[in-house]
């Protein structure tokens, strides 16, 4: 009785608010197209997997991030790693060392981490901006670290992307392999950027995880969510 009386209640709040012309701000409206330009929040997973299946949403949201990109043709049927609705990510605020296949979920959540975590980041620690992202690729038709037997890899659905190093404007360069486990100014920017990475994608794995990641940020959308 008491719960049906609080709905009642909050239907009637609601109601009165709509009537007087409150709505929801669009970042906090689930309904609301995601926008590059704002931030991540608690709704960002959400909004980034309605994108998978609608490329025209997809196309909307793509419209307000900096990316440099081509939408790429659907596989053929009967393709062992089918991919849709992907687009070939050629840049964005930072050149990168090579192009890359990306889902619609990933490439828009490449976009919010570069400009909310990385390049921020850059900016809190050196002064200038990434001028250029070294990546080990995107895109792989195989199983979780490449098993015969097992779950395929997000890599298999364009859905995971794996950086190695960061090269600033000034020419400096940040390598995983190198620079992590030191003390300095480059470590200290590896960890803003993996914990800035954590707001954007679902599943973060660096160095601390485990061995095959202590050259890389394996940064994914899928379902699961781990940020180590």
């Amino acid at each position: 009785m008491r719960l049906a009386l609080l709905l009642v209640g909050l239907s009637l709040v609601a109601g009165l608010a709509w009537q007087l012309g409150w709505r929801l701000p669009q970042a906090w409206n689930p309904w609301a197209a995601l926008d590059v330009r704002q931030p991540p929040n608690l709704l960002t997973p959400y909004k980034l997997a309605r994108l998978r299946d609608d490329p025209e949403l997809c196309r909307e949201v793509l419209g307000t991030s900096a990316l440099r990109l081509k939408p790429q043709a659907d596989s053929a049927a009967g393709t062992d790693c089918p991919l849709r609705n992907v687009w070939r990510i050629e840049g964005g605020q930072a050149r990168l060392s090579s192009s890359f296949l990306a889902s619609c979920p990933l490439a828009v959540a490449y976009a919010l981490f570069e400009r909310h975590g990385l390049q921020p980041a850059a900016q809190r620690v050196f002064g200038q901006p990434v001028a250029q992202v070294d990546h080990l690729g995107s895109y792989a038709c195989r199983n979780i670290y490449n098993r015969q037997q097992g779950r395929l890899s997000q890599h298999a659905t364009a859905d995971a992307l794996d950086i190695s190093g960061f090269r600033l404007q000034d020419g400096q360069r940040i390598a995983l392999a190198r620079d992590w486990q030191g003390a300095g100014r480059k470590a200290e920017f590896l960890r803003l950027v993996r914990d800035a990475a954590c707001d954007s994608f679902s599943t973060v794995l660096g160095p601390d995880y485990n061995t095959a990641h202590r050259d890389h940020f394996h940064l994914e959308t899928g379902l699961w969510q781990v940020c180590r």
